[in-house]
C-alpha cells in the first residue's frame, strides 16, 4: 500500500483559486490511479475527480467540470487538483486517494487515503 498526505486547503472566498497536492510515499506511485474525492458535514462521501496512471486519462464530476484539473507528476510522487472559480458548495474536507487499477468513480474502488484537507469557501 502506498502512504498519501494532503495539503493545501484553506480558507478562501467565492471565485477564488486553490491547489491541492498529494504526496505519495514509496517508489510505486507511477503504478497507481489516483482519485480526489470530499466529503460536507452530514453528506457521504463523493467523487471529485480521478487521473490514470500516466495523466493522460482524466474524470471529473460533473460539478467540478471545467473549474478544477487533475493533473499528478509521477517523478515526484504527487498527484494535484487546482480549483478554480471556488463556490460555497466546494466546502468540504478533500481526501486523495490511490488504487492500482483503472480511475474510477468509486470510492470502494480505492484501498488507500490520506487523512484530508479543508477546504472552506466563505461567501
Amino acid at each position: 500500500q502506498v502512504q498519501l498526505v494532503e495539503s493545501g486547503g484553506g480558507l478562501v472566498q467565492t471565485g477564488d483559486s486553490l491547489r491541492l497536492s498529494c504526496a505519495a510515499s514509496g517508489r510505486t506511485f507511477s503504478s497507481y490511479a489516483m482519485g480526489w474525492f470530499r466529503q460536507a458535514p452530514g453528506k457521504e462521501r463523493e467523487f471529485v475527480a480521478s487521473i490514470g496512471l500516466s495523466g493522460t486519462l482524466a474524470y471529473y464530476a460533473e460539478s467540478v467540470k471545467g473549474r478544477f484539473t487533475i493533473s499528478r507528476d509521477n517523478a515526484r510522487s504527487t498527484v494535484y487538483l487546482q480549483m478554480n472559480s471556488l463556490k460555497s458548495e466546494d466546502t468540504a474536507v478533500y481526501y486523495c486517494a490511490a488504487q492500482k487499477a483503472v480511475p474510477s468513480r468509486h470510492p470502494d474502488d480505492y484501498h488507500s487515503w490520506g487523512q484530508g484537507t479543508q477546504v472552506t469557501v466563505s461567501s
